[in-house]
Formats: C-alpha cells, sequence, structure tokens
C-alpha cells in the first residue's frame, strides 16, 4: 500500500465537504425573470407574481415606475426580461431600438382614464368646456408628466379634446408617474388628478367623479413583450400573464381583459 494512502483517504471526505459549501445555494434554482412594469399595474403584477410562485417554486423579480423611465432603462441595457408599458408609445420605442423580441409583442390589457378628487373636492361634471379651472380654484391638477408619461398623455388629450386643457395647462401638478398623481390627490396635496380607475380602486383616500369618454383619447392599452436578452424563465411568465389565473387577478383589480 503506497504510503500516501491514508492521506488520501482522508482528504477526500474533506474535499467531498468543500464541494458541498461550495455548491449554489438552492434558491438560486428557482430564481425567475425580471419585469419592467407601468406603475398602475403595481397591485395586480404583485398578486400574479406570488401566484406563479406559489405554483412554480420561482420567484419573479418586478420593478415598476413610469413607462418611459422603464423604456429608457431598458434600452440603456439594464436587465429586464419583459417590459409592460401603459401605452403603445413606449414599446413602439423599444421595437425600433431592437430591445423586444417582436413577435413576443402583444396588447394584453386595457384600462379607463378617470377623474378624482379627494376628501374635500366638490363634484364635477366631465363635459365639453367643463369649468376644471374654476373648480381648482388656486389649487392644482395632479397629472402624469403630460409629456412623457402614458397616463399624462392620455390626460391631456382628453382635455384637449373637450377643450379644457388651454385654461388648466398652468395649473398642473406634474407627477413622475400615475401613482405619484394619485399621491398627491390622497394626501390633500391637489384638490382633483387625473388616473386610472385601477388606481382609483386601490386608494380610499380619492373617490371618483367621473370617467372620460373614450373618444376624446387614445385607447388605454397595455402591451407586454420580452426583451431580446430575455432569461429561458421568462418565456413561461409571459404565458402565465394570459392563463386565467392572472386573468382573474386582472379583471378583479378593474383592467379589461385585450388578450
Amino acid at each position: 500500500m503506497s504510503i500516501f494512502a491514508p492521506f488520501i483517504r482522508g482528504f477526500l471526505p474533506a474535499l467531498a465537504g468543500l464541494a458541498i459549501l461550495a455548491a449554489p445555494p438552492a434558491l438560486a434554482q428557482g430564481a425567475g425573470p425580471t419585469v419592467f412594469a407601468a406603475s398602475s399595474l403595481t397591485d395586480s403584477m404583485k398578486a400574479v407574481a406570488a401566484a406563479y410562485e406559489t405554483r412554480t417554486g420561482t420567484k419573479v423579480t418586478l420593478s415598476f415606475g413610469a413607462s418611459n423611465i422603464l423604456a429608457q432603462q431598458i434600452d440603456q441595457g439594464a436587465g429586464a426580461d419583459i417590459y409592460m408599458s401603459a401605452d403603445t408609445d413606449w414599446m413602439d420605442f423599444l421595437q425600433k431600438a431592437n430591445r423586444i423580441a417582436v413577435e413576443t409583442r402583444r396588447n394584453l390589457l386595457g384600462n379607463r382614464l378617470v377623474l378624482i378628487g379627494g376628501a374635500g373636492s366638490k363634484p364635477v361634471t366631465i363635459a365639453p368646456k367643463f369649468d376644471l379651472a374654476g373648480a381648482l380654484g388656486g389649487g392644482r391638477l395632479a397629472l402624469a408628466d403630460p409629456n412623457s408619461v402614458p397616463a399624462g398623455k392620455y390626460g391631456k388629450a382628453a382635455l384637449t379634446a373637450l377643450g379644457v386643457w388651454d385654461s388648466v395647462a398652468d395649473k398642473i401638478a406634474p407627477a413622475e408617474n400615475v401613482r405619484v398623481a394619485l399621491e398627491y390627490v390622497s394626501r390633500g396635496e391637489a384638490p382633483y388628478g387625473i388616473i386610472y380607475e385601477t388606481d382609483a380602486r386601490v386608494d380610499p383616500g380619492v373617490h371618483v367623479l367621473g370617467v372620460f369618454p373614450e373618444n376624446t383619447h387614445p385607447a388605454i392599452v397595455y402591451p407586454t413583450a420580452l426583451t431580446r436578452t430575455a432569461s429561458a424563465s421568462a418565456r413561461d411568465f409571459l404565458a402565465f400573464l394570459s392563463g386565467p389565473q392572472s386573468k382573474a387577478i386582472f379583471e378583479k383589480a378593474g383592467f379589461s381583459l385585450l388578450n
């Protein structure tokens, strides 16, 4: 027998132990896709991701924000697997930049645009040339940035079509995204705001004063797609978004189903 045999017999178990210690943690096996989603999808997507994790054991990482900011981050190389926008413009932007897998793009959801008020706001009726400026008085109208954020663009379009925009353009409290606009009204920092119907449902501090007619603004559409750098796990979650469990969550939140 070799004089090294005892040493080898003692060394191999130790080496095996080191191999076990060096193995990646079990949680890494459940690592799933990263989803960049419009802020108006916050509550629904958290519920969808939780349902998916329960079913598959795969964790979904969610990042919420204004659609324009998220699209720009993806264009600059952010590690997103799925992009969910609140309008088609920013999905078009990424498609032109060759950042999404075009064959996976589809319109998933729809929404409605509403005028909200806080606890002390007076009733206002949405109609052509309605006196929103008078209702505001010295206050401001909470609105996501009308130059870039989808909710703000829809809001400006609706007010323009109704002949109201020029009277309130200098009374806007611009918000980073639609959820911030909601908070302005909920906290009493603005007497009125324009947001999506689904966002109004999540905050008891606001109430809906009226729904803007659909013919006053472009259709509110939420397109979704895989990015060109998407991980293998992302395709399964993308399919889950159109499945019955996800659809039930979206419908309960007030979204209309387009796919």
